[in-house]
């Protein structure tokens, strides 16, 4: 390992189901500190651990840095504990989907990603509050929400179980009439899903807000009015712009959207339910994010 240039004490927060038959993570976080003087706690997260229990075991670990082993929704969980403190986050990227590691450009190599753990510079980043829901990645209702929630109901994993949930979602999902209002102009429109954007790509690494920015005032709202497999092909492989006729952006720091009938509704890759409405804010400087 590459050694810091002090030492600091670690908390490493793991999905259960983080690693692989072939993989052992917690086998390979204690090989890594073999010969290191820094001192590190390894925490497995209880199937029925609650926010307030979790904050509990950071507190009392009194780590340095603490860092989330899993998917997004481990990163959650321990951002929602740390918000608006100084403490930086890490990520060892071990989930299903592991979209916001790859959007700081955590490598996916499990030693890779703990030499930045531990000698990475903590960067603050903003995140978007949704419905009460902390986003550090993406949100939306429609299309996408309803292809997670397929794929949360299919036991095949990985980029294959999502390909068979949105091909079942597309010939299933209904587009929905949405409206709300930036800078004062109120907008109306028939939408196959409408994004609420922290970050600028999915974890499947379709790029959805390429002028997104994790470290500015303000989040991107991604109206897709017509399903478009081109337009997001486009925008990944090439520096064109969306079609305004078919995807349309804005930027805000708050807003409301409201939907004519319930859509489906999820946040960073968590299926939350069926909303006719939805309220979102920006909290700057939000995340101590280790990169």
């Amino acid at each position: 390992m590459r050694e810091s240039t002090s030492n600091i004490k670690l908390l490493f927060i793991i999905n259960p189901g983080a690693g692989t038959e072939k993989i052992n993570i917690k086998e390979l976080i204690t090989t890594y500190f073999e010969d290191a003087l820094h001192s590190y706690i390894l925490h497995e997260l209880a199937p029925d651990c609650s926010i307030d229990k979790l904050k509990e075991t950071i507190n009392e670990s009194n780590a340095d840095r603490v860092v989330a082993v899993g998917g997004d929704g481990t990163l959650k969980m321990v951002a929602e504990c740390l918000l608006e403190t100084d403490t930086p986050v890490g990520i060892i990227p071990a989930g299903s989907a592991n979209g916001m590691a790859k959007e700081l450009g955590i490598p996916a190599d499990i030693e890779e990603a703990l030499d930045v753990a531990v000698n990475g510079n903590p960067r603050k980043i903003h995140a978007v509050l949704v419905n009460g829901q902390l986003c550090i990645h993406l949100a939306d209702i429609g299309f996408n929400a309803y292809i997670v929630k397929k794929f949360d109901d299919l036991s095949q994993r990985g980029m294959l179980g999502y390909a068979k949930a949105a091909w079942k979602a597309l010939w299933s999902h209904h587009k929905m009439e949405v409206e709300f209002k930036i800078k004062g102009e109120v907008i109306r429109s028939e939408a196959a899903m409408v994004v609420i954007a922290n970050a600028t790509k999915y974890g499947t690494g379709v790029k959805i807000n390429p002028d997104g920015r994790l470290d500015d005032d303000l989040f991107e709202v991604i109206l897709v009015k017509k399903y478009s497999v081109v337009e997001i092909l486009k925008v990944r492989f090439t520096n064109l712009p969306f079609n305004p006729e078919k995807i349309e952006t804005f930027q805000t720091s708050g807003l409301k959207i409201k939907t004519r009938h319930k859509a489906h509704f999820q946040v960073d890759g968590e299926y939350i339910g069926r909303v006719n409405s939805i309220n979102a804010r920006i909290i700057t400087s939000a995340i101590n994010i280790i990169v």
